[in-house]
């Protein structure tokens, strides 16, 4: 395979990569971070890697519109409304538990006084 053929599917899937690198991001913090408010933004990002993954899978070449009618060029693009229904809901969910486990966080610093997650299994 050529350099060109691979910028070419590189540029095509775009969004994919992006989603991918962010997920690697997020879990390379989730693993190597021993902070907890660390590993849990590790998490949003994950999160929110997967959000533009399910988001741009919603893409649909050449379908049929779900609220336009007749006279739509072939090849146009048009996005499918359920992945975006989904992650708007995800998206709430996201919210309230980045809310609840910062919460957490805060009253477990106020008990332990470290938010380390290695001294805090010597702690028990």
């Amino acid at each position: 395979m050529s350099p060109a053929e691979i910028l070419n599917k590189l540029t095509v899937n775009f969004n994919y990569v992006v989603a991918m690198t962010l997920f690697i991001i997020g879990l390379y913090t989730i693993i190597s971070k021993p902070n907890l408010i660390k590993k849990f933004m590790g998490l949003n990002i994950m999160e929110t890697s997967v959000f533009l993954f399910v988001v741009s899978s919603g893409a649909v070449m050449g379908g049929k519109a779900p609220i336009v009618g007749e006279g739509v060029s072939p090849g146009t693009v048009f996005v499918n409304p359920i992945p975006q229904a989904l992650i708007l809901t995800g998206i709430v969910v996201a919210m309230s538990t980045t809310a609840l486990a910062l919460a957490l966080i805060i009253k477990l610093y106020e008990q332990c006084g470290t938010l380390n997650a290695d001294k805090l299994k010597e702690i028990k």
